[in-house]
């Protein structure tokens, strides 16, 4: 199996080959659930998220501005998180697949928060902007390197999911228990 800057990109094109014959194969449905826990110290929210090879376990901590004690990430490091991990996964791929060894490749991403509309304190946006930094070293031509940023701001998921309004459909379930 060839592997490039450790993808396994013979798994990538089949894929895209699967897909190209069934684009039904291409649709997945995420699922996170979760439960606020109303234990004081410690975590505030658990989820348990299964994958493709088995369970790993998220807990946030609000920080303590916010009524948590801060002592785990809070929601904004996870989503940040999942931004850089997608983004520079995507990165890693195109570049496999264009040929392009990398030496390193690490992620920055950043934002200023406005927690005032938060505390309903004004119409302002909570974030205006997401700035990532991709640093890279390679001794592949700048233009390819290029080439692999382009398709990676086109393809990854969490970056379209940024850009482009997603419909949030919220349902509220009121019981008594569960």
């Amino acid at each position: 199996m060839a592997r490039v800057n450790n993808v396994e990109i013979d798994k990538v094109k089949e894929f895209g080959e699967q897909i190209k014959g069934d684009p039904s194969k291409a649709r997945r449905t995420q699922v996170v659930e979760g439960e606020w826990l109303l234990e004081e110290g410690g975590a505030q929210f658990k989820s348990v998220v299964n994958f493709e090879g088995g369970q790993a376990t998220f807990e946030v901590d609000n920080p303590t501005f916010m009524g948590g004690g801060g002592s785990l990430p809070g929601p904004m490091h996870y989503c940040f998180s999942g931004l850089a991990s997608c983004y520079v996964g995507t990165f890693a791929t195109m570049a496999s697949m264009l040929g392009i060894e990398l030496e390193k490749l690490a992620v920055r991403v950043e934002a200023d928060i406005n927690f005032s509309r938060v505390f309903g304190m004004s119409d302002e946006p909570i974030m205006e902007e997401v700035r990532v930094i991709l640093t890279i070293a390679s001794n592949a031509p700048e233009e390819k390197i290029k080439e692999a940023e382009e398709l990676a701001l086109q393809r990854c998921p969490v970056v379209f999911t940024l850009r482009n309004p997603v419909r949030l459909v919220p349902s509220l379930e009121i019981r008594g228990e569960f």
